[in-house]
Parts: structure tokens; C-alpha cells; sequence
């Protein structure tokens, strides 16, 4: 039986137990209870989060185990202030814990801890510069959606969070069951931690249904042909007339946005370290290895080869 004691402050962002479900349901793929969730507070009883719903807690004492603590951050952490008995549990417990892990803004609760000094961390890209400001000793890593360094964990927003307790179950359970949870929880695409909080597949959000369905076409056939002319077919459009709808809600030419989910969908399989850079390229629409490392040179500034054994 694997222990997770959720520790949880007034206001805690209340997203932060939907990351619960990735460890409900791994029990559920694993066809055993692997894992038993407890939810703690410095006082125990109920805790009010940051939307004014309460959750029952236990009391967190010196006495209090668990083999991994989940610490939930607040929605301002500029704006709040973690209590010294807080931070002294949060301190002692994480000596003793196999691994703690700060959701979102919880990477200010481990820093006030001390837990921080000299790690590679992340946040909320909204509060990455404060964390920087407030703990100049930390590595804070800004362009990350959640960083494993040693025993302490930390995801960026919320979202994230959800990333890095598939991260979790992956270095417990292994790959097959990580993306078996992953499937359950209808989790459109399971991210590696070293990847950007800023994404590109965001970033191209079409009004209508029909340019939504091109996209996902484009995103389901990225090794295949993606003209204008096979797109707009997709869209049941004129070339001309499909050209200009793409463009007047994506803000792209459709040759801009196909190269934008090439590089990220390549950015990921590169990160994740499963495939030869030659696969790589062949699924994702690249020539060859070259034209692959040719791309992420000018449009990255990075190669594969690097970002790979950044990702590790």
C-alpha cells in the first residue's frame, strides 16, 4: 500500500484534488488498491478552498506519514502568507517521504519550507518570475509543465499537475499502466514533464467546426500529405474559400499551422525518448533525421539530440 497525504492550506486550489482520480483509477488499471489518499490540514476538519467549497481533512501532526505528500498551492501566492506551523510539517514530513510533490503555486510552500535550495523547479508561468525573485537559489525552469529532481516534484498550472501524477504512476507502476490511467481518464494526449506550458495546439483555437475537424485530420495524419488542397477537401471548401476562413479564424495560413503541430508533436515524441529520431521525423511529416534537427534549429533553437537529454 502506497501512502498520499494531501496537505492542503486555506484557499487551496480546489483543482488540485482532481489529480486524486490519476490515483483512483490506477488502482482500478492495477486491479488492487496501490494507492490510499488521505487529505490533511495543520488544524484537520474541514478546509474551505479557493472557490468557497469545504473538504474535510485530517489533522497533520509530527506523527503523520505518507510515502508521497501532494501540497496544493493558492490562486495569488503574492497574496498569502503559509503559516510557520504549516511550514514546519511540511519540513519535517518531507525528510521522512519518499518524494513531495508542489502542485502549481505549491512550489512557494516547499521554498518557504526550504525544501528548494539548488533543485530544478516550476510554477504557474504567471509566478515563475516571483518564485525567481523570492528564491534566487532555486532553478526555476519556466517553460516546463512539471520537473522530477530527486524527491521533490512540482508541476505548472493545475492541468499540469494531472501530467506529473501520470509522471507518478509511471515511476511506479511503469509506462503501460501510466498510459492505460491515462486513457480512462480520457486524457486527450499524456505530456512528459519537459514540456512547454505554452502550447502551440492551444494557441490554434478555430471558431467553426469545420476547421476544427481539418485540424484534427492534420493532427491524426501529420506523416501524410497536408496541402491546401487536401485540407480543404477535409472541410468540404474551395481551396480559395478555405484558405481564407482558416486564416480569419486561426490567425496561420494552413501550412504555417501544420508546421506549428509537426514541431510540437515531434517536440514531444523527442521528449519522451520512446523512438529513434528517424521515426520521429517519418511520423511527423519531416523528410529525414536533417530536416528534422534543419527545423528545430531555427524555430526551437535547440536540437533533438539536446532537447532530449534535457528532457532525461
Amino acid at each position: 500500500m502506497h501512502r498520499i497525504g494531501y496537505f492542503l492550506t486555506d484557499g487551496f486550489q480546489v483543482m488540485a484534488l482532481g489529480t486524486q482520480s490519476v490515483f483512483e483509477f490506477a488502482n482500478v488499471v492495477a486491479k488492487e488498491e496501490i494507492y490510499q489518499i488521505t487529505n490533511y490540514s495543520i488544524r484537520g476538519g474541514e478546509i474551505r478552498s479557493s472557490v468557497g467549497a469545504t473538504v474535510k481533512t485530517q489533522q497533520a501532526s509530527s506523527e503523520t506519514l505518507a510515502d508521497t505528500w501532494m501540497v496544493s498551492g493558492i490562486v495569488d501566492p503574492s497574496a498569502h502568507k503559509t503559516s510557520d506551523d504549516e511550514l514546519k510539517f511540511v519540513k519535517a514530513t518531507a525528510g521522512g517521504a519518499r518524494r513531495t510533490a508542489g502542485l502549481c503555486t505549491g512550489a512557494f510552500v516547499l521554498a518557504q519550507a526550504g525544501l528548494l535550495e539548488g533543485r530544478r523547479v516550476t510554477t504557474h508561468w504567471a509566478y515563475a518570475e516571483l518564485l525567481k525573485a523570492q528564491f534566487p537559489n532555486t532553478r526555476v525552469e519556466s517553460d516546463h509543465i512539471f520537473i522530477n529532481d530527486g524527491s521533490i516534484w512540482t508541476s505548472a498550472g493545475l492541468s499540469a499537475a494531472m501530467d506529473l501524477a501520470l509522471g507518478i504512476i509511471e515511476k511506479d507502476l511503469g509506462e503501460a499502466i501510466a498510459n492505460k490511467v491515462a486513457r480512462v481518464l480520457v486524457m486527450y494526449h499524456r505530456r512528459s514533464g519537459g514540456q512547454s506550458q505554452h502550447s502551440q495546439m492551444l494557441e490554434i483555437a478555430p471558431r467553426s467546426d469545420r476547421i476544427q475537424v481539418t485540424l484534427d485530420y492534420a493532427r491524426s495524419n501529420l506523416s501524410g500529405v497536408l496541402t491546401v488542397e487536401n485540407l480543404a477537401k477535409v472541410a468540404h471548401l474551395s481551396e480559395r474559400q478555405f484558405s481564407r476562413i482558416f486564416y480569419s479564424e486561426t490567425g496561420l495560413s494552413p501550412a504555417k499551422a501544420v508546421e506549428k503541430l509537426r514541431i510540437e508533436t515531434a517536440r514531444n515524441m523527442v521528449e519522451r525518448g520512446h523512438h529513434s529520431l528517424e521515426i520521429i521525423a517519418r511520423e511527423t511529416g519531416f523528410r529525414d533525421r536533417r530536416h528534422l534537427r534543419e527545423v528545430f534549429i531555427r524555430k526551437l533553437g535547440v536540437t533533438p539530440q539536446s532537447l532530449r537529454r534535457e528532457a532525461k
